[in-house]
């Protein structure tokens, strides 16, 4: 039983981290779920990362956790001065 409680709940995380989301929506789970010690993501910063890396947005505007959270962890922690 506790396997298959497991199994769900990774299967609805998979699904929420691939969800297209706007810039917003992705500012905001990526704040509620990054530790305290990481640069905090904000509309403003998030366009500027946008801007720099635009061949990760082939769907337009949108976000989604899986592809972009661990790429702006990394460009926010060595561009702190957008952060």
């Amino acid at each position: 039983m506790l396997y298959h409680l497991k199994m769900k709940r990774n299967k609805a995380e998979l699904e929420i981290s691939q969800m297209q989301i706007s810039i917003s929506e992705f500012a905001e789970f990526y704040n509620q779920n990054i530790p305290a010690a990481f640069p905090r993501a904000s509309v403003a910063n998030l366009e500027k990362f946008q801007g720099t890396h635009p061949a990760l947005f082939k769907n337009g505007d949108m976000w989604s956790i899986d592809q972009h959270r661990k790429r702006v962890i990394d460009w926010l922690c060595s561009n702190r001065e957008v952060a």
